[in-house]
């Protein structure tokens, strides 16, 4: 049966923990060590989720890698960590009036306010605020990022 298991590790150095584990284990063979996946999700700071048959073989990786500082006791099914698989809408946390900054694009560094938000095209609708008319543009919400999550006035 295969089980998940969170290493803790120095905030910040998740990536370079899960790159050490995986190349000690390209080391060895699948047979010595029975860990079949590495998770690092992005919103559980200072842990990599590895999944393996067994916490002996992982123990020992993890007490040979800098940053890493030591197994959380204990196991998780899958079922518990399904949710960091699926990944989120790129316009979740964006709201109508939100006053956000293009981060890539023709329009980099504009700064504008969200007039519609289309979460089924991870897409929103904008005004530039340096613009001498205010025309809607479209751009994608990987594109963006949120200063402020302010209500349209009136609202």
């Amino acid at each position: 049966m295969v089980k998940v298991y969170a290493a803790k590790t120095t905030v910040n150095q998740e990536q370079a923990v899960a790159n050490m584990v995986e190349n000690a284990i390209k080391e060895k063979e699948k047979s010595e060590h029975g860990i079949t996946a590495i998770l690092v999700p992005e919103e559980l700071k200072g842990y990599v989720l590895i999944e393996a048959s067994f916490s002996e073989p992982v123990e020992q990786i993890i007490q040979s890698i800098p940053h890493a500082r030591g197994l959380v006791k204990g196991d998780m099914g899958l079922e518990e960590v399904e949710h960091f698989l699926t990944p989120k809408p790129s316009v979740t946390g964006i709201i109508e009036g939100s006053i956000i900054e293009i981060v890539s694009g023709p329009f980099r560094g504009e700064r504008a306010r969200v007039k519609k938000v289309d979460e089924a095209h991870e897409e929103i609708t904008i005004e530039l605020f340096e613009a001498m008319v205010p025309i809607p543009v479209t751009v994608r919400g990987d594109s963006v990022r949120v200063l402020s999550k302010e209500e349209k006035e009136g609202e």
